[in-house]
Formats: structure tokens, C-alpha cells, sequence
């Protein structure tokens, strides 16, 4: 699957709006890992999928996975290493890790330096 299809699954059918369910299947996390990621109640996944604070970690998540995409361009491999590798320089943690401590821009900076050529 390609990030074009992943983004197209995306989005909540009928709506303008990210579907959590959809993503969490995508990048294969359940409710509950995706529910702290975004930082919100499990619950809110289905029963607010318009909350404000949900639609936008959802944003910046998908922001972070096109990031990876430009310097992965095999979707499965870049999404592996957006939840699984360690980045010395971010103390071993993810890039997940990162999104969800709400540093995305941190993340995206790495991975544009690491798309520059930079090796860090």
C-alpha cells in the first residue's frame, strides 16, 4: 500500500475528517496505543471522532508519516521505522515517541536533515 492509498483510508467516510479507527488499523495499533498516542480516552476514537484534539494529533501523525515516506519511499518500511527505530540523538526513542510527546516538528526536522544527508 502506498502512502496516496493510506492517506485516502484515512479519511472518515462521508466526513472531512481523519478516522482514528482507520489509521490505528493501518499503522496496526490498537485503541488504546492509539488513543495515547493522540491523547485522548479510547473511547473518544469512536464515540468524538470530531474532537478538535484528535483531529489534530491525527494531522500532525500523518504529517510525520509523509515525512517518513520522502525518505522511505516503501510505505511498510518507512512506517516500521516511525514506530520501531531508536534515534540516538532523541535519546533512543521513536519517532512515535517523539508525536506523542507532541515534538512532530522535531521528528519531521530529523527526517528532512536525514532526506539532506545528514546522518545523526
Amino acid at each position: 500500500m502506498g502512502f496516496t492509498d493510506v492517506l485516502a483510508s484515512s479519511r472518515e467516510p462521508g466526513t472531512s475528517r481523519l478516522s482514528a479507527v482507520n489509521i490505528a488499523k493501518v499503522l496496526g495499533l490498537q485503541f488504546q496505543d492509539m488513543a495515547e498516542l493522540t491523547g485522548v480516552h479510547r473511547n473518544t476514537l469512536r464515540t468524538h471522532p470530531e474532537s478538535p484534539r484528535l483531529q489534530s494529533a491525527l494531522r500532525d501523525l500523518l504529517r510525520l508519516l509523509s515525512a517518513a515516506v520522502a525518505v522511505q519511499p516503501d510505505t511498510e518500511r518507512a512506517f516500521f521505522m516511525v514506530k520501531n527505530e531508536p534515534i540516538p540523538a532523541f535519546r533512543h526513542k521513536t519517532l512515535l515517541q517523539l508525536a506523542q510527546e507532541g515534538r512532530t516538528e522535531d521528528a519531521i526536522d530529523y527526517l528532512e536533515s536525514i532526506s539532506a544527508g545528514f546522518a545523526g
